[in-house]
């Protein structure tokens, strides 16, 4: 019989292994922390990284083992979002996923702990700023940056609530930094065509075209947790900042460290999964 409950913490997962082991590494030490045992398990992508590029063991993702897990035992699952907002994989497939194994196991009790923001996206957990300004602040130092321009820059989204949180977070960063710098704005790396997308304006590529905007320093922060093909070494976000210097956009462009290097993530997911042990022991299980 499994041990109740059963604790996953979830990221959406990626073909690159560093997304993988950042993942194992961050359940490792929230395992630590909080006593439990956190298992690693990805929505998508993650089981086709050859075993051999993840130290012999391949990554879970979360459809078949949810299967295993109950046909262990399992009946009372919290998933622990590794999400800053309430992005579609969590609110839509996650939930998809739930209502399928509960179908199969209706005994089973299965929660969705709050994403890193918490319960309101327009008003989300300043920790995620100040996590992000402590970045900037380090970036300034290790470049000798003086008043630098900022963009946080996160993937682009189709859902509204995520741009939302997206903007709370740099108007927050905003506050947290003052005067040490010129100025924040909230861009995208990348949308999706059609007028119905266009809250994801503006993009990091097209940035030089914003009023205000010099020929000077940037900092982009960078508003994803794990490496991947987006914000990793050599990545899409790493791509269109070189293509912004070469151009003359800006002088020099340094992008800050990932949300997922910064320690006081794990007390915002100690938290998370603190709040909904105590959801589930009161017995209110659904969704985030």
């Amino acid at each position: 019989m499994t041990t109740s409950p059963l604790i996953l913490l979830i990221d959406n997962g990626s073909l690159r292994p560093d997304a993988t082991m950042g993942l194992r590494r961050l359940a490792k030490l929230l395992t630590e922390r909080s006593g439990r045992k956190i298992e690693p398990v990805s929505l998508l992508h993650s089981s086709k990284v050859p075993a051999a590029d993840l130290g012999g063991v391949r990554a879970q993702i979360v459809k078949p083992s949810l299967r295993r897990f109950i046909d262990a035992g399992a009946r009372e699952i919290v998933c622990l979002p590794l999400f800053l907002g309430p992005s579609r994989g969590i609110t839509e497939y996650l939930a998809t996923l739930i209502d399928g194994a509960k179908a199969d196991a209706p005994d089973v009790k299965v929660l969705i702990a709050d994403t890193l923001a918490g319960a309101d996206v327009d008003d989300p957990d300043v920790r995620l700023a100040e996590m992000l300004a402590a970045h900037v602040r380090q970036t300034i130092g290790a470049e000798g940056f003086s008043n630098p321009q900022v963009a946080l820059v996160d993937h682009g989204t189709p859902a509204e609530p995520v741009n939302r949180l997206r903007n709370a977070v740099a108007r927050q960063l905003a506050v947290c930094l003052g005067a040490e710098v010129a100025t924040v704005v909230a861009s995208s790396m990348e949308r999706r065509a059609g007028a119905e997308y266009d809250f994801n304006e503006p993009l990091l590529e097209n940035l030089d075209q914003l009023e205000g905007f010099t020929a000077g320093e940037l900092i982009v922060s960078l508003f994803f947790l794990l490496p991947g093909r987006h914000a990793g070494a050599a990545g899409d976000v790493a791509e269109i900042c070189n293509a912004l210097v070469e151009r003359a956009a800006f002088s020099r462009i340094e992008m800050t460290p990932l949300i997922g290097e910064h320690p006081v993530l794990l007390d915002i997911l100690e938290d998370r999964l603190q709040s909904a042990l105590a959801r589930l022991e009161a017995g209110a299980v659904g969704g985030a």
